[in-house]
């Protein structure tokens, strides 16, 4: 990232848009970050005089513990002032990060399938969550304490100036070597920042691939490699935050060595200057320096927090621009139809259909394909043949380079992508299941459907068994990716889905390439109901699979090889014609 993008005033308004909605939080903790800036410095004058008129000179006691209290009231207030301040700063930092995170979250959901095939899952969960809390400091713990610091610098030197010009000069003698210190600080900051957002996200990446894929580090006996591997990207990370700790390392105590070099030359000129005067002016001097040493206490902490809190700006600034450049890719939306009203139950015809997932390298080659409405049609074929890919571009999971698909007479380009899935179910090879009740799995957190639906669905495809010897039943949580159940267990509970969201177009995805017998038995059974035209009149059921046993009643067999069409017809004119299905039977059943 260059370091005219980390200091892009363009992206720093963009995110100070999010403000808008907020204003009234953000004026009332602007307007305590004025008050506590125009209260603080009163304190240092009112105690220098406390101790030149009350202390040193001992005038009335009475009137030294009046303006006591009147210092301990302005302390108190100050307090206040910082608590509202600070609380209302946060609230407004949440309120943002929050419509970040649903803004965000709710564009990628609508990225296309593609966009997910070439991005890390860890370095998506590092932009939703660390890249915006990180951008939350900058309202909470930057923007306002900027304000707050610059506004007390000023004030502090004008009450400086105005008590006493020449001690005011002679303070600030150390500044320029500061503002010197803090140029080459802030260099180094963004350096350190810029790979420790790099290796936050290599971090997250590696971590969340290797707890997904669990089973097969300890089924290979990668646990040592993988260690290895992990150690080198923690090493790296670590001097990613060493860089950033030595360059803090250095400043801060550049910054107290010249915060006392200003006070030792306070105290030196006071001594010279007042060296033989009268001990009246020598009382006077006592109450000036004291005020003046507060002065200066007063005038170097926000210089200092200034540096720290240009490095969360900049922290901010950073993590924002990967946060937009997320936000703004277009061309990784799925288009959507216009849409809202078609009749799902009429034929499904490709035309010359030709995908690929990665450029030219076709996996689909001229597809033609005639889908008769209400029928129920299987695709066989190898593994790669393409079957999967022409489930992918029914749903538009993925969108096709060449040819047409239609459902009667309109392009599913031009259907409203969420009626499209709607009116297409799909039970997948491998099914996902959340970290949820099986209630919840099943409807997708759709309210509209009960629980007596759930039921009926459930005893139709014979799940309603099993799901009862569970503890709770319905309600109990199925764990992380439905890890406690068998996989025919969690393609039972995709079927039930299937029924309850009663699809016109039904596709069985490898259903029963990878389980028992007696699950197979059960997912038969389930598959006759689902595709039994006595129950779902109309519907088109699609089925793929490497058993033939589970296709032999389909009205049509698509015979896929290298993303072609070869061969089609039922079962028994296939084995007729002893071809490709025919050598595919012989190997399964002989």
């Amino acid at each position: 990232m260059s370091k005219e993008t980390i200091f892009n005033l363009t992206l720093f308004k963009r995110l100070i848009s999010y403000i808008k909605p907020y204003k009234r939080i953000f004026l009332f903790s602007l307007l305590c970050t004025l008050l506590l800036a125009a209260v603080s410095p009163f304190r240092p004058i009112i105690i220098g005089r406390i101790v030149s008129d009350y202390i040193v000179r001992d005038k009335s006691v009475d009137l030294l513990l009046k303006w006591t209290i009147v210092v301990v009231i302005l302390l108190l207030f100050e307090a206040v002032l910082n608590f509202l301040s600070s609380y209302f700063s946060n609230l407004l930092a949440q309120s943002i990060i929050r419509d970040l995170r649903k803004k965000m979250v709710g564009h990628i959901l609508l990225f296309n399938t593609k966009y997910f095939d070439k991005t890390p899952v860890g370095a998506m969960v590092t932009r939703v969550v660390s890249d915006i809390e990180a951008i939350s400091e900058v309202f909470s713990a930057g923007l306002m304490e900027i304000f707050s610091d610059l506004l007390t610098l000023i004030v502090v030197l004008c009450a400086m100036l105005y008590l006493n010009w020449e001690l005011t000069l002679l303070t600030m003698i150390p500044i320029p070597i500061l503002f010197f210190a803090t140029r080459i600080f802030a260099k180094a900051m963004q350096a350190s920042f810029q790979l420790e957002r790099q290796q936050v996200t290599r971090l997250n990446t590696f971590v969340q691939e290797r707890i997904t894929g669990i089973s097969i580090v300890q089924l290979f006996g990668r646990q040592k490699k993988e260690m290895e591997s992990f150690d080198e990207i923690n090493n790296v990370h670590r001097q990613a935050h060493v860089k950033a700790v030595w360059a803090n390392s250095i400043f801060f105590p550049i910054v107290e060595l010249l915060s006392s070099l200003s006070i030792a030359f306070l105290l030196v000129y006071g001594a010279l200057r007042y060296s033989g005067k009268s001990s009246g002016d020598i009382q006077l001097m006592v109450g000036e320096v004291v005020g003046f040493t507060l002065f200066i206490n007063m005038m170097f902490r926000p210089i200092r927090q200034l540096a720290d809190k240009f490095n969360v700006l900049q922290r901010g600034i950073v993590r924002a621009d990967r946060v937009f450049a997320v936000m703004d890719l277009n061309e990784e939306v799925q288009s959507s139809g216009h849409l809202l009203e078609v009749d799902f139950k009429q034929d499904v015809h490709f035309k010359d259909v030709s995908f690929a997932y990665v450029d030219e390298q076709f996996v689909l080659k001229n597809i033609n394909l005639d889908i008769e409405s209400g029928s129920t049609i299987a695709f066989v074929g190898a593994t790669g043949a393409g079957k999967s890919s022409m489930i992918n571009l029914l749903s538009r999971l993925y969108d096709f380079q060449k040819g047409e698909i239609s459902i009667g007479d309109v392009d599913i380009k031009d259907i409203d992508l969420e009626l499209l899935r709607k009116n297409i179910a799909v039970v997948l090879q491998d099914v996902f299941l959340f970290s949820d009740t099986i209630h919840n799995n099943i409807t997708l957190g759709d309210t509209s459907i009960s629980r007596a639906q759930v039921i009926e669905a459930a005893k139709s495809v014979g799940a309603h068994d099993f799901i009862m010897e569970l503890p709770d039943g319905y309600d109990f949580e199925v764990g992380e990716r439905g890890g406690v159940m068998s996989v025919g267990q969690r393609q039972l509970l995709s079927f039930i889905r299937a029924v309850v969201y009663n699809p016109q177009i039904l596709v069985l995805d490898e259903a029963t390439s990878s389980i028992d017998n007696e699950s197979e038995e059960l997912i038969q059974k389930a598959t006759e109901v689902l595709t039994s035209k006595e129950h779902f009149a109309g519907r088109t059921t699609i089925i793929i699979a490497h058993r033939l046993s589970t296709i032999q009643k389909a009205d049509k067999i698509i015979v896929l090889d290298k993303g072609q069409i070869i061969e089609q017809g039922s079962h028994s004119e296939l084995l007729k014609q002893n071809g490709a299905y025919k050598k595919l039977y012989d190997m399964q059943f002989n």
